[in-house]
């Protein structure tokens, strides 16, 4: 009686270990499946660092500190389209604007920004683009004031997205300030340059974020 018993209980427990096996390797073929990829700069990097929305998600991460649209495009195949993106959700231009690399026309930055959305719809991977943040100028770069060109740029990409090739999101209508900045509320301070950032959220500017890109994410996977 005692052998039939312990046959039981083996038996039990190898089917409850195969069932556990086959959920996560289901759930793993629904992450992947449904695999959404964050591409841009610091902006999108530091995200990870202030909140759990990639973790709690399964998001990834792709975002390089300091990378114009230039260096953007140039790993693009490898950091979307060989990881096999269902969708990615690009945020790109501010550090062209801030000249990082030296200056460059804002048809430039548009041109790098459509190419790169061509090499994701010819994969066909679903496209989000973010509107470019708003901000009035740079602290590490004194003398540039790029706030005009971002809502230029920000018109061209949210009308070129009207043909279907990405969907438009728009972070700038709600994060700006008067003077077409990003709100203080919104940035950090920066006690090296006794002021704030103007540039990159801070927790909250990123929990506004969210808010606004997980509506159209829950439309798009």
């Amino acid at each position: 009686m005692k052998k039939k018993n312990y046959l039981y209980l083996i038996i039990l427990i190898i089917s409850i270990i195969d069932l556990n096996a086959s959920n996560i390797y289901y759930k793993e073929k629904q992450t992947v499946k449904n695999k959404v990829i964050f591409f841009g700069n610091s902006i999108t990097q530091v995200w990870s660092d202030y909140t759990n929305f990639f973790l709690d998600n399964g998001y990834i991460n792709k975002g390089i500190s300091g990378e114009t649209t230039d260096q953007m495009l140039l790993r693009f195949k490898k950091d979307v389209v060989d990881e096999d993106a269902y969708c990615v959700v690009i945020l790109a231009g501010i550090n062209d604007l801030a000249e990082n690399n030296g200056p460059i026309s804002l048809d430039e930055i548009f041109e790098n920004i459509k190419s790169m959305i061509k090499i994701a719809n010819d994969n066909n991977i679903r496209v989000i683009l973010s509107s470019i943040l708003p901000a009035y100028k740079f602290l590490w770069n004194p003398g540039i004031y790029p706030s005009d060109d971002i809502i230029v740029l920000n018109k061209n990409l949210k009308e070129f997205c009207k043909s279907g090739v990405a969907t438009y999101v728009d972070y700038h209508s709600s994060m700006k300030d008067k003077r077409n900045g990003l709100k203080d509320k919104l940035t950090y301070w920066r006690d090296d340059f006794n002021e704030y950032d103007g540039v990159h959220p801070n927790k909250v500017g990123y929990l506004k974020m969210e808010k606004i890109i997980s509506k159209t994410l829950k439309k798009m996977i």
